[in-house]
């Protein structure tokens, strides 16, 4: 099992590091770009910052000969012409890797937020992700469970009927879709919530009113699919033979599904809890931009939006992270949480 789990993390990295490379030099092969909008200071400061870290030949005489003419940017600031040519795309990769291997260094936003760090970027947008995802997490576990035990408990009745129309319904719409519906008729009708996240200066009723229209949207998905998850796996366990053999040996209905068939049932989806539980990291890229969350989600699509490159590097790195460690961690809860299941065995 250890050599299962260091084999599993050493993969995930390798995997990282692909995943990332590929993306860096792919990247690099669009054409460059400089701050809009902002002074020839600023838009300096930026390019003498990328020389410095190896992504640009800086220069305050044309340098014949030197890389690609079309990929020069020729800046003048108080008279002086600053010449600033694109490095080889492998000189650029290995001045990356240096720099995070060495200062912890991702770049620099030139687009989204110009000059500031990108990862600092990053950890600012997160505890709004953060807030979001954790409370839908908290309302939909319990929901989708207790609907998928009353829906397997009354199988092919009336509450099972109903019950499994609504989670039919509910998980063919997706969250973009369902929190569109929510901002229109709950915010600009009915007028109850808030149209957008509030800003910070926004009173505390308005900022709690805020987290509903976000958080129904995300939790839905979440409780149809634990509700039909659990009501699949319960009414496995209950059509089983060794709790026919339960209820001979005189334990009652409630007794036998509470000692035994819950906890049968609960192998497989637990490993599922952890995993969302995990990838609540990541976020909801397209419903945080639609409500205005300033989480990594809108910061994800604002950088794709404005091509700011660095900014989405850092972005890759942190989904594609999220992603790998939480299927890691998806395997792995399965030999917890059954004795009998041990990964890595012949």
């Amino acid at each position: 099992m250890t050599k299962y789990v260091i084999k599993r993390i050493l993969l995930a990295f390798i995997s990282l590091f692909i995943i990332l490379s590929l993306t860096f030099i792919l990247m690099k092969t669009l054409p460059m770009d400089i701050p809009q909008g902002v002074t020839p200071d600023v838009k300096l400061a930026f390019l003498i910052k990328q020389s410095s870290n190896g992504y640009l030949v800086y220069s305050v005489t044309p340098l014949q000969g030197y890389g690609d003419p079309v990929a020069t940017v020729k800046l003048i600031t108080s008279d002086v012409t600053h010449y600033f040519y694109n490095k080889p795309i492998m000189e650029q990769y290995f001045s990356w890797l240096k720099g995070i291997f060495t200062r912890w260094d991702w770049g620099t936003s030139y687009a989204v937020d110009v000059n500031k760090d990108c990862m600092d970027i990053i950890l600012s947008g997160l505890p709004f992700t953060l807030k979001v995802n954790v409370v839908s997490i908290i309302l939909a576990v319990p929901l989708g469970i207790i609907l998928g035990i009353v829906a397997a408990l009354n199988k092919n009745k009336a509450t099972d009927n109903i019950i499994s129309t609504m989670v039919m319904i509910l998980i063919s719409v997706p969250s973009f879709v369902l929190i569109t519906f929510l901002i229109m008729i709950f915010g600009y009708n009915l007028k109850w919530f808030p149209t957008e996240w509030p800003k910070s200066y926004a009173t505390l009723s308005t900022k709690v009113l805020g987290y509903i229209i976000p958080v129904v949207a995300l939790s839905l998905g979440s409780i149809c699919g634990y509700c039909r998850f659990t009501r699949a796996e319960l009414c496995d366990v209950l059509a089983s033979d060794y709790l026919l053999l339960a209820r001979t040996k005189g334990l009652t209905k409630k007794q036998a599904v509470i000692r035994h068939a819950l906890r049968n049932a609960m192998v497989p989806i637990l490993p599922s809890i952890l995993a969302e539980v995990v990838g609540v990291l990541s976020g909801s890229m397209i419903l945080e931009n639609l409500y205005n969350i300033p989480g990594i989600g809108t910061v994800f699509i604002s950088a794709l939006n404005m091509k700011d490159y660095n900014l989405l590097m850092v972005d890759m790195a942190f989904f594609t992270m999220i992603g790998l460690f939480a299927s890691i961690i998806l395997d792995l809860s399965y030999g917890f949480l059954d004795p009998r299941i041990r990964m890595g065995e012949r």
